[in-house]
């Protein structure tokens, strides 16, 4: 009767082996998982950083037709949250802000950076980018409201 007992908990029981399979099983599965995940979010921030920079367009051009001009680079983004100190006179009134309610970091949580008169982009609008999940401004994944060299071909 013991002996009977002793065979069917056996039975019932995994082997050391088919628990090691299942080990190898589920870390192959995660092999091809993560990088996947892994890639998937990285996409989604550099498109988080795109819609962000192209969100301060429209705040950008309203704080211009109140004020007449856009930030200066001094007064850079967090013009558009709060009435620059340095704002002159008569333009303190023209003021209606804020303009965004809040200015949030990018992605990779560096502030954005802002440039007015701009240095890199075509036309009269400020240049607006983030260094991109390196933290390196000038590198080859910075983020920009311009068109890049290899894009304007």
């Amino acid at each position: 009767m013991r002996l009977q007992k002793i065979n069917r908990a056996r039975k019932q029981a995994f082997t050391l082996m088919e628990v090691l399979l299942v080990l190898v099983i589920l870390v192959v599965l995660m092999g091809f998982a993560v990088p996947a995940l892994l890639g998937s979010k990285k996409k989604a921030d550099l498109d988080a950083a795109k819609t962000q920079i192209g969100l301060f367009r429209p705040a950008l051009e309203k704080y211009a037709l109140d004020i007449g001009t856009f930030p200066t680079t001094e007064q850079g983004l967090e013009a558009l949250e709060t009435k620059p100190e340095d704002l002159e006179e008569e333009k303190q009134s023209e003021w209606s802000g804020p303009y965004v309610s809040a200015i949030s970091k990018d992605p990779w949580g560096h502030k954005y950076s802002y440039e007015y008169p701009p240095t890199h982009g075509t036309g009269d609008f400020p240049d607006v980018w983030s260094s991109g999940p390196d933290g390196k401004e000038g590198s080859e994944d910075d983020i920009v409201s311009w068109p890049k060299k290899d894009e304007q071909k």
